[in-house]
């Protein structure tokens, strides 16, 4: 068989930009059983509900829905499931002194396949305010409004240099 190279995207938490500071991110792998593997190629999953936790030296991810395999038979995983996350000792030691802050938390911000290995980014983040929502939210349609008006631009130059578009 042959090994899968680069990165497969499974599943992205958007809502975790929006609502959190990104602060330090890390790559941590994931302890799986073979039918949530499955269920993740198929390319299914959510991260919309799930957080970290550090509980007795160790990385946990809880509350992430992986769905049950449809093939599967009684050896079928639960969906919500608590996960392993796999980080070197020094890293998981940052994230607890990153979470003694007042307001910080674990979020995953993606789940995905890094050469065939699956992976989950994780980020120490803090809430944002109402206002620095109101405040993303005007960043991003003034840039889509900057980048319509490039595009529209670039379609009347051509026009006028008689390039069909």
């Amino acid at each position: 068989m042959v090994k899968e190279k680069g990165r497969v995207m499974v599943a992205q938490n958007k809502k975790a930009r929006f609502d959190y500071h990104i602060g330090d991110t890390y790559e941590a792998g994931v302890v799986l059983a073979g039918t949530e593997v499955k269920s993740l190629r198929a390319g299914r999953a959510n991260l919309g509900d799930a957080f970290v936790t550090i509980d007795d030296g160790e990385a946990w991810l809880r509350n992430a829905h992986v769905p049950e395999y449809s093939h599967g038979t009684w050896t079928n995983h639960t969906a919500r499931r608590t996960r392993k996350l796999l980080l070197h000792r020094r890293e998981i030691e940052k994230i607890e002194r990153s979470l003694q802050r007042s307001g910080a938390t674990v979020v995953p911000l993606a789940l995905y396949f890094s050469d065939g290995y699956a992976k989950v980014e994780i980020a120490v983040a803090t809430g944002k305010k109402e206002y620095d929502k109101r405040q993303t939210i005007a960043e991003r349609d003034s840039r889509r409004e900057a980048e319509r008006a490039l595009a529209s631009r670039n379609k009347i130059t051509a026009r006028s240099k008689g390039v069909r578009v």
